[in-house]
């Protein structure tokens, strides 16, 4: 671990956090897609099913169990205890459009030097999180995008999950630079998910620098 990274694992964390604050503090799961938070919880639990088998520090421990927790609680608030907020005549985009692809991508493209059936299909199972996650929050931005004004919190969570790919960008970088790291999957995902925010990131500036309300072109 290095600041970079660990930077980027607040500003994850954080995220997930102010999420779960707006939810319960409103009462309300408008504005959130469900869609995005059914993607993200995919990608936990793909990505940590290695969990109680590979164990790397306390740290790294604790975040996965929160970062899993923190998902199926989201998403029971949306789907269960709010879901008569939940605005699904404009959450309506089609993620198994962005499951499959990320699927056959990871049976295509993961590391075929791991050995044993095991640790193959973890092997696969962490392909496929990288990729979903860096187009999981699609279905959030098109659902800002129909409905036009983005409420401060939720602006704030998109924000930091940004940054938290921001600080994960240096951390490659770092890590290239001085451990000769390669990591093309990672690297490649990370781009095309910097990508996705970045339009986003335009008019959250420029309502900062206005002071007016975010409010995305329809």
């Amino acid at each position: 671990m290095n600041l970079f990274s660990f930077l980027g694992d607040m500003l994850h964390l954080g995220s997930m956090l102010i999420l779960l604050f707006k939810i319960k503090n409103d009462k309300s799961c408008a504005g959130i897609s469900l869609k995005s938070q059914i993607l993200f919880t995919i990608v936990f639990t793909a990505r940590y099913l290695d969990l109680f088998t590979n164990y790397i520090s306390l740290y790294i421990t604790f975040m996965k169990i929160t970062y899993i927790a923190v998902s199926y609680y989201t998403l029971h608030l949306i789907a269960r205890k709010y879901k008569f907020t939940y605005d699904r005549d404009h959450d309506t985009f089609k993620i198994v459009y962005l499951i499959a692809p990320c699927a056959i991508l990871a049976l295509i493209t993961y590391d075929r030097m791991t050995i044993g059936i095991y640790s193959t299909l973890l092997e696969i199972l962490w392909t496929f999180s990288i990729y979903l996650e860096s187009i999981a929050i699609l279905p959030q931005l098109i659902l800002l995008q129909r409905t036009g004004e983005v409420e401060t919190l939720t602006s704030n969570y998109i924000v930091l999950l940004g940054g938290y790919r921001a600080f994960y960008l240096f951390n490659w970088i770092y890590r290239i630079t001085f451990y000769n790291w390669s990591g093309k999957i990672e690297m490649l995902s990370g781009l095309l998910q910097t990508v996705l925010y970045a339009d986003f990131f335009y008019y959250y500036a420029k309502s900062r620098m206005y002071g007016k309300k975010l409010v995305l072109p329809q």
